[in-house]
């Protein structure tokens, strides 16, 4: 399972790129926003400092809602760096762009997915990436994994090669179940990652390794 986060904020890129097990990046205006990022150039630059910070992929959203302005706006953002992988909105302008740049093999992340059904059109789409938003179903009170688990279903039946990338990760035990869904990447905050680290009995275990080894050395 490959393990992508998301924010904008370098210091945490570099905090998770710092364990070893960070594989890429996944951004949006929202997240852009909340760091102070505003202005064309500056948001492309940021992109840019971020590709430079990982070894993976990067996701880099555009803004138009129109096809023309998504093939503008992607082919622009697939221009900055190798690792850029242009992010798409699940609708029906955003598959044409995704068809379009899987024909030139750019890589696509269709983000903004809630059904099994918009997961398949971004496969027959040929996307790299479909982003279904597992923590946002949960917020109406709607199983967002069952959703992982009715793409990975029907992914295996034709062999589709999009990846299934969890996004609106809240939490650790939603990674632990995603991984245990199938799905290939998740992407969450530093804190969702930082919990799979922490454990009680961890915890407990070392002070107690601590105490005697301290007693046996004095």
């Amino acid at each position: 399972m490959k393990f992508f986060i998301d924010t904008a904020n370098l210091g945490q890129i570099k905090e998770a790129q710092s364990l070893g097990i960070l594989d890429g990046v996944t951004t949006n205006p929202s997240l852009m926003a909340k760091e102070g990022i505003t202005g064309k150039n500056s948001i492309l630059k940021h992109y840019v400092d971020i590709c430079n910070l990982v070894d993976g992929e990067v996701s880099a959203e555009v803004n138009a809602v129109d096809y023309e302005g998504m093939i503008r706006e992607g082919e622009e953002l697939a221009e900055l760096h190798e690792r850029i992988v242009v992010k798409l909105p699940m609708t029906k302008e955003g598959i044409r762009a995704c068809k379009y740049f899987s024909d030139r093999e750019i890589k696509t992340n269709m983000t903004l997915v809630f059904s099994a059904g918009q997961a398949l059109l971004a496969a027959k789409a040929g996307a790299t990436f479909v982003s279904p938003f597992i923590g946002r179903l949960d917020d109406v009170s709607t199983d967002g994994l069952n959703l992982i688990q009715e793409i990975r279903e029907i992914y295996d039946n034709y062999g589709y090669e999009t990846q299934i990338l969890a996004a609106s990760v809240r939490h650790s035990m939603h990674i632990i179940n995603c991984a245990k869904i199938g799905a290939d990447v998740m992407t969450g905050p530093l804190s969702a990652i930082l919990g799979l680290v922490k454990h009680p009995l961890t915890d407990s275990g070392l002070a107690q390794f601590i105490a005697d080894f301290e007693k046996g050395n004095k």
